[in-house]
């Protein structure tokens, strides 16, 4: 059995940028090795791992898939010692200064802080205000002559925040957004182990969500489920925030409803939490997810998607949080939504768009 809080705690400490998500897979393959029969890496890099069913075969097959790809960012130019960037994913720059970040060059890492130029320094027009991105630079605290000679444009830049664990039982850290729902997915497996299952099941962690939908667009075209659900994290409340649309933390599992979902998913995972008597509440999508959904719905000749989320605070910046309570909770349902599939339920999903 997996232990969640030090594994998402070791995920959390990891990189893994767009495109660059080589050091978190190594991770996540050593989880999911001893949960699953067989386990590969698409030609773009997802993580695939297939635990089978027991029913008869030809076997239907589901994928579960939550992106492991992170925000972070790349250097652009070097000048007089200090590095200016500019962002890899949706970074908010008002959240940048002071952060502490790992420059990664081809001679190691170097640490670093995201700083700005001091406010009685700037002038008159810009002071008390937030700096945009190309005001911003990063300082690894080397000579001029050094910095120039051992980082270069296109270096990668992650955030160095170390996780945290809040009050509460929630934890704090960077790139919650989406290595939360990959615990979720290792909850899940895990309890899988305990549960019979007629359906393959195909468990992906995928790579460049944040950016081109890359591992959302490929891994199932390569697989090609008969259904599918993506595993990401949707607002929680908090400051700012207003009750449209968000979720408190602890306490539920939203679960999407939109044209992004297939309607007979969302009834099957919302009698599922029933069944669990499981809070959980109707995440509505009117327009796209936002999710892997996004890319899943559309390939081949279409699959029939669902999304489930987990609540998170501070989305897409160094102090993400998220409760145990939900990762627990998101991936109790998806493991027992799996175990109810029935050989027939292909069938019953077709009917529910003729109903």
């Amino acid at each position: 059995m997996t232990e969640l809080k030090p594994f998402l705690k070791h995920l959390l400490s990891l990189p893994g940028l767009s495109g660059y998500e080589d050091p978190v897979r190594e991770v996540i393959a050593d989880a999911w090795r001893p949960l699953v029969d067989e386990l590969s890496v698409s030609r773009l890099g997802s993580l695939h791992g297939l635990k089978r069913g027991d029913g008869s075969t030809p076997r239907h097959s589901i994928l579960l898939s939550a992106h492991m790809d992170a925000i972070g960012l790349m250097a652009t130019t070097i000048k007089d010692g200090f590095i200016h960037f500019t962002e890899v994913g949706g970074v908010d720059p008002r959240i940048l200064p002071g952060s502490p970040v790992l420059v990664h060059t081809r001679t190691g890492d170097l640490p670093g802080v995201v700083a700005l130029p001091s406010d009685r320094l700037v002038k008159p027009s810009a002071q008390g205000k937030p700096a945009p991105l190309s005001g911003l630079l990063v300082d690894i605290g080397l000579e001029p002559d050094e910095v120039q000679q051992r980082v270069k444009p296109g270096d990668l830049i992650s955030f160095a925040t170390p996780p945290i664990e809040l009050a509460g039982d929630v934890i704090s850290g960077h790139t919650l957004d989406n290595r939360a729902s990959v615990a979720a997915l290792t909850v899940a497996l895990d309890e899988l182990q305990r549960l019979r299952h007629n359906w393959d099941v195909w468990m992906v962690a995928s790579v460049q969500e944040e950016e081109t939908l890359g591992g959302a667009l490929t891994s199932p075209f390569e697989i090609k489920p008969d259904a599918a659900i993506a595993v990401d994290v949707t607002f929680a409340k908090g400051p700012g925030a207003s009750d449209f649309f968000t979720y408190p933390l602890g306490k539920t599992v939203p679960i999407g409803w939109g044209p992004n979902i297939h309607p007979g998913i969302y009834k099957a995972l919302e009698k599922t939490a029933k069944d669990l008597e499981m809070d959980y509440e109707k995440d509505v999508m009117p327009t796209m997810s936002g999710t892997d959904a996004m890319g899943i719905q559309i390939i081949a000749g279409g699959i029939p998607t669902g999304v489930v989320s987990i609540p998170l605070r501070y989305m897409h910046t160094p102090v993400e949080s998220v409760a145990y309570a939900d990762i627990e909770r998101c991936g109790r349902l998806l493991a027992n939504f799996v175990a109810r599939l029935t050989p027939d339920f292909v069938d019953t999903l077709t009917a529910e768009l003729k109903s």
